[in-house]
């Protein structure tokens, strides 16, 4: 053997190149591995479409048409495939991937309504969802309303309306009334002309109807506490009836609003009665509304608003003003702030044990045919 060929005997063989490329894997020719979502998206469809094969089946053998309805047929929910992932990360993101896809799809289709000018379906609440009322009067000077304006023209408040008396009212609560009460009582008297404050002194309300009623007294407000609070307003016009309690919740002081009673003028206020529409309601409005002189000073710039809104009225007390062009008006509210629900109408004056009540409402709300039937 010559040294030429012992020398590249024991040469060293060249080693194969273990640097990659960077960006680049090696080939191996192995298959690539599936993603985990692309595993159980065809896993999915695969379900889906044996099943849709085997109700096709089943339709040819009972000899019906591929786009024949069956009556029998029964309809499958539709699976999510994100119900089939079991990793959070992955199902929140594709959960939020899903949304967004949806929200921009709701973006597109409102910006093709618009410039095709479709108008938008209106929100759905439960003041519009309310059932129907017969007793609902929607014009008042339509031809078929000539009853609802026979009985206004005869009720109880006819004489106020048609301005042939001035109301009084007389304001008065128990015979130790406690510091919010007193305040309740005292802002009611503010605003409200022709007003004053009495202690009863634990006499019987039938004896202060009486006395009211000889001291030509056309109102009386009565305010119950409950847990050192006005809880209840007891309202009775004279002489005759009739008799509405109410609840008092939500009553905000003018230390709450941070206003100062200074700004409450002794001017009389306009008086606005929002949206009570049922015979009910047309009562408890024109009762409400006679509590106040029928000529406002306009000098004042005062409103006093009672608004229903699903049987709860809203009392606020505001004062307008006007802009330099007088085209702008801007509200700023004077307090207080009360909510009133209507608990009992009573007919005639106030009557504890042999009353008799035109109206009355149970305590709890499920009692009622529906959550969408209101009465104002």
């Amino acid at each position: 053997m010559s040294s030429s060929d012992s020398d590249s005997e024991f040469q060293e063989k060249p080693k194969p190149s273990t640097s990659k490329a960077k960006g680049k894997k090696k080939d191996d020719g192995k298959p690539k591995r599936k993603r985990l979502q692309d595993y159980l998206d065809e896993k999915a469809a695969r379900e889906v479409a044996e099943r849709a094969e085997e109700l096709l089946r089943k339709r040819r053998r009972r000899g019906l048409a591929d786009d024949e309805e069956d009556p029998e047929e029964t309809t499958f929910p539709v699976i999510n495939p994100m119900n089939f992932v079991k990793n959070k990360e992955i199902r929140h993101k594709q959960f939020k991937r899903m949304q967004g896809a949806k929200r921009k799809e709701e973006k597109e289709a409102k910006k093709t309504r618009k410039l095709e000018g479709i108008p938008s379906a209106p929100n759905h609440t439960i003041e519009s969802l309310r059932e129907k009322d017969e007793t609902t009067v929607v014009n008042m000077e339509g031809e078929d309303q000539a009853e609802v304006m026979n009985d206004l023209a005869n009720d109880e408040f006819c004489e106020y309306y048609q301005k042939s008396y001035e109301p009084r009212v007389m304001i008065t609560f128990n015979a130790t009334p406690h510091m919010v009460t007193r305040k309740f009582a005292s802002l009611l008297r503010r605003m409200i002309p022709n007003a004053k404050t009495f202690r009863r002194n634990k006499t019987h309300l039938k004896r202060v109807c009486k006395s009211a009623i000889r001291e030509n007294y056309t109102d009386i407000l009565v305010v119950n506490e409950n847990r050192k609070k006005p809880e209840g307003l007891l309202l009775i016009h004279l002489p005759d009836g009739p008799t509405a309690h109410f609840k008092v919740s939500n009553f905000k002081d003018l230390k709450d609003l941070k206003r100062n009673e200074r700004d409450i003028t002794t001017h009389r206020p306009e008086v606005i009665l929002n949206n009570f529409t049922t015979r009910l309601g047309l009562t408890i409005g024109r009762m409400l509304g006679a509590l106040f002189h029928y000529e406002p000073e306009f000098r004042g710039r005062r409103a006093v608003t009672f608004h229903n809104q699903r049987d709860y009225i809203f009392f606020r007390h505001h004062l307008y003003e006007f802009d330099k062009n007088g085209k702008r008006v801007k509200l700023r509210e004077l307090g207080p702030r009360f909510t009133l629900k209507l608990r009992s109408l009573q007919v005639g004056l106030f009557d504890g044990k042999c009353g008799d009540y035109e109206w009355m409402i149970t305590n709890k709300r499920h009692q009622m045919e529906s959550r969408r039937r209101f009465f104002l």
